[in-house]
């Protein structure tokens, strides 16, 4: 994790006020969430909730964050370390800064992030921080997700650290910079005021925290609220057994005819410590399926987090525990101006899953079998409902989650990098908002994985597309399914169609420029998650109420 803040003595405070201002900053950052899904303008946003928010300090320490995508919040400590590399103390109150370069402190480039510092007692205390997935960012193709891209400068437009409002003026020459370099700027400022909006609503959150507690008491809560997350992450660690563990994820391929790509985690737990040795990955690929140094650590705590308990505060006092080490050159650590954006799902799905198959011998009751891995698709053309251009991303037809020591895994949830934090919107609604027409919507029989514990199911969805448009696709699924664990079976993986006139053909997971005639009919099957435990442990029970069903 980044530099950790300086050495301080324990510090004393009575616990009512402890157990208050964590509260308040758990809730206030559930607040902004609420205040950004309200506000956003895109479909992506206001109803899939791609979006993240959380609280960072100066010292680059996750203080507190929203149950939002994991992915998103693993990577924030790097990118206040950016802002505060770039900007030192040329921060006053008022400033709003934005960054997105994955070399930087982002993740991909969709993913924007904007911060407003919180000043108190005449210092700048904390950072609040919220990172949104833009509909598109430039680039060669809407939704910066280019299957050909071969650097990243084919992918979109790279913000570093800067300011987008200074003493609270905003720079208006900035803004009108982003918004010529994207393809739909209407709803970019819309998202972006909305970050903005929700990000200073918890700078005034803290305001009135800070001056009802003073500064000194809130640092010491934080301080000793950080030190109790430790505390308890380390009492479960400490029961694993001692020694290193070897686990491997394959991507299907890199768009380049390159399959089986591999990440190799070797985690070793040494008393209450955690080495994760991602260095045994293989190379750095020539096209978007490398995983930028912030993502890889996001991707690396987001797996560790799964395997804690759930009510664990998941902030920087959880992750002290973890040293990653990576090595230049890899698919997990490409050299900078390699494109990255398929790297929020994958690899980060398969950071997560290389982990989860390493640990599953120390801790099996602990790791959850293989959520769905993430195949996506964008569909671009003109609206005649309003005469615009429209790009709609899928989020429907979730894949299934993976199953683990507690049950079965939850039916249509998503993939491992949000757990159930993407959402699909209402089939309704998107068929008031774009030209299509969804056949059916519903769960895939059979999909989910095997095991004493059954993975959720997948989803079956025909969608027609009432407009000539063109698609890209950007995802993974279709030769490795979600990963059994502790004896589990994988989920089925996922079966992308499309049927025109002249027949169906297959999607393939990297494509671009597919060519779109007027109701074209998509056949959406998508993946299983992972079973968990041997089949033949599962209660009769339980498999005789999923063949009544009709789940097998």
């Amino acid at each position: 994790m980044p530099d950790p803040a300086p050495a301080r003595e324990p510090p004393r405070i009575d616990p009512i006020s402890y157990a208050v201002i964590q509260n308040r900053m758990s809730s206030l950052v559930a607040e902004m969430g609420e205040a950004m899904l309200r506000t956003a303008y895109s479909q992506i946003l206001n109803a899939s909730r791609d979006f993240s928010i959380g609280l960072v300090d100066r010292h680059c320490r996750l203080i507190s964050q929203a149950d939002h995508i994991p992915v998103h919040v693993g990577a924030l400590p790097w990118a206040v370390r950016a802002v505060e590399d770039r900007f030192g103390d040329d921060i006053a109150p008022g400033d709003v800064i934005v960054l997105n370069d994955p070399y930087t402190g982002g993740s991909h480039l969709p993913d924007v992030t904007v911060f407003v510092p919180v000043f108190a007692g005449g210092e700048r205390r904390l950072w609040a921080v919220v990172r949104a997935h833009m509909g598109d960012i430039g680039g060669a193709t809407h939704g910066a997700y280019n299957p050909e891209a071969s650097e990243i400068w084919q992918e979109g437009l790279r913000l570093p650290p800067m300011k987008l409002a200074e003493a609270g003026r905003m720079r208006d020459d900035v803004i009108d910079m982003i918004l010529l370099n994207v393809r739909f700027p209407r709803e970019f400022r819309g998202d972006l005021s909305a970050m903005i909006g929700a990000a200073r609503m918890g700078q005034r959150s803290l305001d009135r925290l800070y001056a009802e507690y003073s500064p000194e008491t809130v640092t010491a809560a934080v301080g000793f609220f950080l030190d109790a997350a430790e505390r308890r992450t380390r009492a479960i660690v400490q029961d694993w057994p001692d020694g290193s563990y070897d686990g491997v994820a394959y991507l299907d391929d890199d768009g380049r005819g390159r399959q089986d790509v591999a990440i190799r985690a070797r985690v070793t737990i040494r008393g209450s410590d955690l080495e994760v040795d991602l260095t045994g990955s293989d190379a750095q690929s020539d096209s978007f399926v490398n995983s930028p140094f912030a993502n890889t650590q996001a991707a690396v705590a987001m797996a560790f987090a799964y395997l804690i308990d759930a009510e664990i505060p998941k902030n920087d006092g959880v992750f002290r525990i973890l040293d990653v080490k990576l090595k230049p050159g890899t698919i997990v650590n490409p050299l900078e101006g390699a494109p990255v954006t398929m790297s929020t799902t994958h690899p980060a799905n398969e950071i997560v899953e290389a982990i989860t198959r390493a640990l599953q011998s120390a801790c099996p009751e602990r790791c959850a079998a293989g959520w769905s891995r993430r195949f996506r698709m964008s569909i671009t053309g003109q609206n005649p409902r309003n005469g615009r251009p429209f790009v709609w991303h899928l989020f429907h037809a979730r894949p299934g989650g993976g199953a683990s020591s507690a049950g079965d895994g939850w039916s249509g949830a998503g993939e491992w990098h949000s757990v159930g934090g993407i959402k699909f919107g209402s089939v309704e609604v998107s068929e008031a908002r774009f030209p299509l027409f969804f056949e059916t919507h519903e769960f895939r029989p059979g999909s989910g994985g095997g095991g004493q514990f059954r993975g959720g199911l997948g989803s079956s969805m025909d969608l027609r597309v009432e407009v000539p448009a063109y698609a890209h696709t950007a995802g993974e699924g279709v030769r490795h399914g979600s990963a059994g664990i502790a004896g589990g079976q994988d989920g089925k993986p996922h079966d992308y169609r499309m049927q025109t006139p002249e027949g169906e053909t297959a999607l393939r997971t990297k494509q671009f420029g597919i060519a779109i005639t007027q109701d074209t009919l998509f056949r959406i099957r998508s993946a299983g998650g992972g079973g968990w435990g041997p089949a033949d442990q599962r209660n009769p029970k339980a498999s005789a109420r999923d063949a009544a069903l009709g789940l097998l």
